[in-house]
């Protein structure tokens, strides 16, 4: 009777083994800023393909207040954000502050748009609907298709702050509104003449269908944004529990290596602190 049950208990394990196996041996739930998902995906692709078991899930975006609510209450792992976090009350709650990265934020063209640079002025032409094709910039001639974010939106704030004129701009109303980056990002890529305020991360990945113009002749490349010549930049942070998980911890750590560091260089940002 022994030597029948151990049989089949070795024959049950075996059945188990292959299933167990196919179970993620490591799962992160990651959710909040929509501007910082791109480079947050290539970081999650790049470190999957270095773990084989880890499942990484990503959100399509939460406010400031409901992603730290959802970090708190355990709903998600790792919480994106940009500008305004109130680092002190983060962790009084019990949360770290990981900043990752520095990317520039950028007025990408279409790729049938051939200006290379804007003032400021220039940019407060088109999105007051005063400059209404290219080819009174010196282009070729296309009729402009504005795009902006929410005005609570980081992208938004950076440049209405850096560029004195959109300070107080009221945005015309032929302006498109893109409520997420992504869709400002498939719509830059899809929509002749278009523009819109962006960041190089969304250039780097869009294949050439999106082109980063320069500002008063200041190209938005990672060196200019490191000596600071280029002004228009964004913070990147992740948020965690001050104790993460083995599987949080994990991928954090990959962040902060080279390995880390290469992609995010590779996808036009400037790896944080």
């Amino acid at each position: 009777m022994k030597n029948i049950i151990l049989c089949v208990l070795a024959g049950f394990t075996l059945l188990q083994a292959p299933l167990a196996q196919t179970q993620p041996s490591e799962r992160i739930v990651i959710d909040g800023s929509t501007g910082v998902t791109p480079l947050v995906a290539a970081l999650a692709k790049a470190y999957r393909e270095q773990n084989s078991g880890a499942v990484i899930d990503i959100g399509k975006g939460m406010g400031t207040r409901a992603r730290i609510e959802a970090l708190r209450d355990g709903k998600i792992d790792i919480a994106m954000a940009s500008h305004g976090l109130n680092v002190d009350d983060i962790k009084h709650q019990g949360m770290a502050v990981h900043e990752i990265a520095k990317i520039a934020v950028v007025f990408g063209v279409n790729a049938t748009v051939t200006v290379a640079s804007l003032t400021g002025e220039q940019v407060c032409g088109i999105y007051s609907n005063t400059t209404k094709n290219w080819e009174e910039l010196g282009a070729a001639a296309l009729s402009i298709v504005a795009i902006t974010r929410p005005e609570s939106e980081v992208d938004t704030e950076v440049v209405r702050e850096k560029i004195a004129c959109l300070s107080k701009l009221q945005m015309a109303s032929t302006v498109r509104i893109a409520p997420k980056a992504g869709e400002m990002a498939d719509q830059l890529a899809s929509t002749t003449g278009a523009v819109g305020m962006t960041t190089m991360t969304v250039v780097q990945q869009s294949n050439g269908r999106i082109k980063a113009v320069a500002l008063q002749g200041v190209t938005p490349s990672a060196t200019n944004v490191q000596n600071k010549t280029y002004t228009l930049t964004r913070d990147s942070f992740l948020v965690t529990q001050a104790i993460p998980s083995t599987a949080v911890a994990k991928f954090m750590t990959f962040i902060a290596s080279d390995a880390g560091n290469k992609v995010i260089v590779a996808n036009g940002a400037v790896p944080g602190k």
